[in-house]
C-alpha cells in the first residue's frame, strides 16, 4: 500500500475505527477527513444480510437523490423516429440506433448512463457483453428501458443514482460531493438509506443492515449507526 501522507494520517486521526456514529456526525467527519486537492466524491457503502446468489435476494432498482450527486451525467439513448426526437429535446448527449451500437462494439464508452426504448432492446441486447460487465446495461428495474425517454433523462440529469447488491452482499452508492453543505449531504443520504431499508426481501433473515459506512474517495472510512435510520 502507498505510504500515507501527513494529511492523511492527521485525518485518520479524526475518526474512532472502533465507534459507529450518527450520520450528520460520520458525515461532518468525512468532509472533515477530505485531504485531496479535488472535490471529492462521498460514498454511502452498505452491507447486507442477504444472499445474492438468490433470486428472491437480489436488490436492485435507482432513486433521485434530493440534491443530486454534483456530477452531470452522460446520457446515450437508444431510440428511433419520435422518440429519437424526444430523447434530443430532452437533453440526451447521444441518441441514435444501430450507428452507436457498431461505435460502442468498436470500444467507444464516452457516456455514464445508457437509456433505450423497449422496441430498441433486442438489439442493444447484443451488447450485453460489453456493458454487462461496466454496470451500463440498460435495465427496466432502474427505470432505463422505458418508453417514457423524456422522464428517464430529466431523473438522470437531476442526480438520479443505481444501487444494486454485489456478489460480497454489499451496496455502494455516490450521494455527493465534499463541497455539498454537510445538511444536502445527510438528506441524500438519508434518501438512500430509507430507499435500502424498504427494498428488504421478505426472504432476509437476521440482521438485514450488518455495516454501513460513508467515505471520501481518498478519505477514511466512518461506521455510520444503523439503529439511527433504520425505523
Amino acid at each position: 500500500m502507498a505510504k500515507k501522507t501527513k494529511k492523511q494520517q492527521e485525518a485518520l486521526k479524526l475518526v474512532d475505527r472502533t465507534k459507529t456514529y450518527e450520520a450528520k456526525e460520520a458525515l461532518e467527519l468525512v468532509k472533515k477527513a477530505s485531504t485531496a486537492n479535488f472535490d471529492e466524491t462521498v460514498e454511502a457503502a452498505f452491507r447486507l444480510g442477504v444472499d445474492p446468489k438468490k433470486a428472491d435476494q437480489q436488490i436492485r432498482g435507482a432513486l433521485v437523490l434530493p440534491h443530486g450527486t454534483g456530477k452531470t451525467q452522460t446520457v446515450l439513448v437508444f431510440a428511433k423516429g419520435d422518440k429519437a426526437k424526444e430523447a434530443e429535446a430532452a437533453g440526451a448527449d447521444y441518441v441514435g440506433d444501430q450507428e452507436l451500437i457498431n461505435k460502442i462494439n468498436q470500444g467507444w464508452f464516452e457516456f455514464d448512463v445508457v437509456v433505450a426504448t423497449p422496441d430498441m432492446m433486442a438489439e442493444v441486447g447484443k451488447l450485453g457483453r460489453v456493458l454487462g460487465p461496466k454496470g451500463l446495461m440498460p435495465n427496466p428495474k432502474t427505470g432505463t428501458v422505458t418508453f417514457e425517454v423524456e422522464k428517464a433523462i430529466q431523473e438522470i440529469k437531476a442526480g438520479k443514482v443505481e444501487y444494486r447488491v454485489d456478489k460480497q452482499s454489499n451496496i455502494h452508492v455516490p450521494i455527493g460531493k465534499v463541497s455539498f453543505d454537510l445538511d444536502k449531504l445527510v438528506d441524500n443520504f438519508n434518501s438512500l438509506a430509507d430507499t435500502i431499508v424498504k427494498a428488504k426481501p421478505q426472504a432476509a433473515k437476521g440482521i438485514y443492515l450488518r455495516n454501513v459506512a460513508v467515505s471520501s474517495t481518498m478519505g477514511p472510512g466512518v461506521k455510520v449507526d444503523s439503529s439511527t435510520f433504520a425505523k
